[in-house]
């Protein structure tokens, strides 16, 4: 890449010196005849008007000293041809032109009028001045001059433009470097990357401050490597939670079974109830990952329509009444029953049961469920009042594998993957999720007393039109 990017800016250059030079160079040729064809016209009617130079006028031996002179004079001039012609009456051309210019360059009816006549062969440039002689003749002075092809600044033009190549070459090695420098340590960078190690970051080019294509790339390939090795630690950190959250019940089961075999079970029907509870642990957790996995890869079904959004809600959640009384927190439901929004009910409903859960087990002593209208949406809202989340962990309560620092009191219920199946099912309707904490205590609130705590799950679908 350092190769091309020399070669186009040396190229660049170097094309721009040759169409600029080829353009001066016609410019300057077309300019210098036109200044040659006008100095030759003055100086053509200047020729004719000297006494005796025309052979004509001064046959003698006199004249013919006059005329050496007079010759001689022009020829400082830069002239390299100086003739005389004469024009008859009837339109017969005397006298010898010079070499390069022809009969029919004579315009005789211009001449007989008193008008210099002028034009160019080439590099030949020509022009014809009259006097009118004796019965009817005119005298014509024919001045001729030879431009030069090269201009004379050519020499310094070309070491200009030399010059100007060297120059392109040291910034196009310094430009190529500039740039491939940041793109092969961004190279090296995505390599370890891909091998693995997700530790390496990519330092940022000086731009002075300025924001430019490289320094972007550079934050996207770090970003990305943060996002990986962050993902990485979730993974190990959620393949950890699962590993428990499966040993757990699995070993009571196993316990209770053991015990049930061997007849050292105190009761029968209190260890079949625990193997039930744990088997069902068990079954709620393979569902979940089942749900998640078939959202994730696009394989869900959804059936969206009108629905009247607070009475599912409020059905949905009183579902969960059973065990908040057993966990001995209070669920309040509220919010107005007819408003409607275009949800897949059963994906609602089963939102609403996987927050109510989620606000279970982190209460202390209540849960409160409302739904409000909005002006484009209906938000449905699910508060507990526990210790709420911190400020570093509310961005990522919606991730599949995220642990928050904060535990929930009440582990036996729900996978830890509730959050995350939320936010799937929202945004595959159209809707939005998001968590607000503190929501409860401290100065401002209902209940200033109380420490800053409590959690707000708000989800917001679209109104039905």
């Amino acid at each position: 890449m350092r190769r091309r990017i020399l070669a186009a800016v040396v190229g660049t250059v170097a094309a721009a010196l040759v169409l600029a030079g080829l353009g001066t160079l016609v410019l300057d040729r077309v300019s210098a005849r036109r200044d040659a064809e006008r100095e030759l016209r003055a100086l053509a009617e200047g020729v004719v008007q000297i006494p005796g130079i025309a052979p004509a006028t001064d046959p003698g031996a006199g004249g013919a000293v006059r005329r050496a002179q007079a010759l001689r004079l022009l020829r400082g001039l830069r002239l390299d041809g100086i003739d005389y012609v004469a024009v008859t009456a009837k339109d017969r051309v005397l006298g010898r032109l010079p070499d390069g210019v022809g009969g029919g360059d004579v315009d005789r009816a211009a001449l007989r009028a008193g008008q210099t006549v002028s034009g160019r062969h080439g590099r030949l440039v020509y022009a014809m001045a009259p006097q009118v002689g004796p019965r009817g003749a005119v005298l014509v002075a024919v001045l001729t001059r030879q431009v030069k092809g090269a201009p004379p600044a050519a020499g310094w033009f070309l070491l200009a433009a030399g010059l100007t190549l060297v120059l392109a070459v040291v910034v196009g090695v310094a430009l190529s470097r500039a740039v491939t420098a940041p793109l092969r340590r961004a190279e090296a960078a995505t390599q370890r990357i891909a091998a693995g190690d997700l530790t390496v970051r990519v330092p940022e080019p000086g731009t002075g401050g300025r924001s430019d294509e490289l320094r972007d790339l550079t934050r996207s390939i770090n970003a990305m490597a943060e996002a990986l090795e962050r993902s990485q630690g979730l993974e190990r950190q959620f393949l950890l939670s699962i590993s428990h959250d499966l040993r757990t019940p699995l070993t009571s089961i196993r316990g209770w079974a053991e015990a049930i075999e061997d007849g050292t079970a105190p009761d029968a029907r209190t260890a079949a109830a625990v193997v039930l509870s744990e088997a069902r642990r068990l079954e709620r957790l393979v569902r979940d990952l089942l749900d998640l996995a078939r959202l994730q890869s696009r394989r869900f079904t959804f059936e969206p329509r009108p629905v009247a959004v607070g009475e599912l809600v409020a059905l949905a959640a009183e579902g969960l009444r059973p065990e908040a009384e057993d966990a001995g927190v209070a669920l309040a439901v509220s919010g107005d029953g007819g408003t409607r929004a275009v949800a897949d009910p059963d994906r609602l409903a089963q939102i609403v049961a996987n927050l109510v859960e989620n606000g279970l087990r982190f209460a202390a002593t209540a849960v409160w469920v409302s739904t409000l209208v909005e002006p484009a949406t209906v938000a449905v809202t699910v508060t507990d009042d526990g210790p709420g989340i911190a400020a570093e962990d509310l961005p990522y309560v919606f991730e599949r594998l995220y642990v928050a620092r904060s535990r929930p009191v009440r582990k036996e219920s729900g996978s830890g993957l509730g959050l995350a199946i939320v936010r799937e099912l929202v945004t595959a309707m159209g809707g939005t999720v998001h968590a607000e904490s503190p929501v409860l205590g401290g100065p401002g609130s209902d209940r200033p007393e109380r420490e800053p705590g409590g959690t707000r799950i708000v989800v917001r679908l679209p109104r039905s039109g």
